[in-house]
């Protein structure tokens, strides 16, 4: 082989080399962009995933938000409501006990039960009973036998000073350290609580859409 022969079959060897050399760097480069465009691709998907849970997360934060704003305000309505009913129904009360308190042949012996109750809750043989002044001038001079069909074991002195009250009677013991208030205005309030809840019950039904 010639001088000249050798040289082209060299340059031929590191021509082709070359080219494989080339192939394969193009080869991996074209593996490496695939790659960085995959991984890109994936950040994206997964950024798009991110963002479509944040903001499926936000607007369900909003919704619970307008649910709960919803239902404080109805909350807000349904207890003014029932105030106002609570409230219809106590003055009714009160006003029913006050007609009472016009009807002798009624009121009577209601006033002798509550007497008979403020007797029993004070461990006393002496008492005072203090009534209004339509009780007063009702029972001043037939006192003595009125009491004593309500308390037959106690002795109870009426009172002739007498009390702001629409009706019944506060029991008061002879020192004045025990007293229990039977008069309508007392009973009512020491029950309030009691009605409030009686009359919550009996009136309004929770809603099925509300909680707490």
């Amino acid at each position: 082989m010639t001088a000249e022969a050798s040289v082209e079959t060299l340059e031929a060897a590191l021509l082709a080399r070359a080219k494989r050399l080339a192939e394969e760097y193009l080869s991996r480069a074209q593996h490496s962009r695939d790659r960085i465009i995959e991984e890109a691709n994936e950040r994206l998907r997964l950024r798009e995933e991110r963002e479509i849970l944040a903001a499926k997360a936000m607007a369900e934060r909003v919704y619970r938000r307008q649910v709960q704003a919803s239902e404080l305000k109805l909350q807000g309505k349904l207890d003014r409501l029932r105030w106002e009913w609570v409230q219809a129904v106590v003055q009714n009360l009160s006003h029913q006990c006050k007609v009472l308190a016009t009807d002798k042949s009624r009121y009577l012996p209601v006033l002798q039960r509550l007497l008979a109750a403020g007797a029993a809750a004070i461990e006393r043989e002496e008492l005072i009973a203090e009534i209004n002044q339509q009780d007063l001038g009702r029972l001043q001079e037939t006192w003595k036998t009125f009491a004593a069909e309500a308390v037959s074991d106690k002795c109870v002195v009426l009172s002739s000073e007498p009390l702001t009250c629409s009706g019944g009677v506060r029991v008061v013991s002879k020192d004045g350290r025990i007293r229990v208030d039977n008069t309508f205005e007392g009973r009512l309030e020491r029950l309030a609580e009691e009605l409030h809840q009686s009359i919550m019950e009996r009136l309004f039904v929770p809603p099925s859409g509300l909680h707490g």
